[in-house]
């Protein structure tokens, strides 16, 4: 006889408050947008991926503001106001995400560039003897 595999995905809850993290990650390829609180727990998150865009029109500056709108409109009904953001990465859509957060009536308090910079990387293993 087969198993049934009812599994009842229990919901987390997060602890919500006025104010917490929103984290831009805007790569060449995609940006993705989670909103925390202070701990680090995510409240919302989205990405242009996630809003149904495909190939190289997810590193445009309208798909993270629809991934912005998305993710700003679920945090602001749980309660997030406030917000300290960060951002990472070279793509496109950086500014347009801050600004899309704002005008959700999320209030935006500090940008922080978190960027990783090269560094010349590490050393090349030595050359291989035949």
């Amino acid at each position: 006889m087969a198993k049934s595999s009812s599994k009842s995905t229990k919901k987390r809850k997060v602890i919500v408050d006025a104010v917490g993290e929103a984290h831009i990650t805007a790569s060449f390829n995609n940006i993705i947008i989670s909103l925390t609180n202070k701990k680090g727990d995510v409240i919302s998150w989205s990405s242009a991926g996630k809003q149904g865009f495909r190939g190289s029109k997810k590193n445009t500056p309208y798909a993270a503001q629809t991934a912005a709108e998305d993710c700003g409109k679920v945090a602001h009904e749980a309660g997030l106001r406030k917000v300290k953001v960060y951002v990472k990465g070279p793509g496109n859509g950086r500014e347009s995400a801050i600004r899309t957060l704002h005008n959700n009536g999320i209030e935006v308090t500090e940008i922080i560039d978190v960027t990783p910079l090269a560094h010349n990387g590490c050393r090349p293993p030595k050359r291989r003897r035949v």
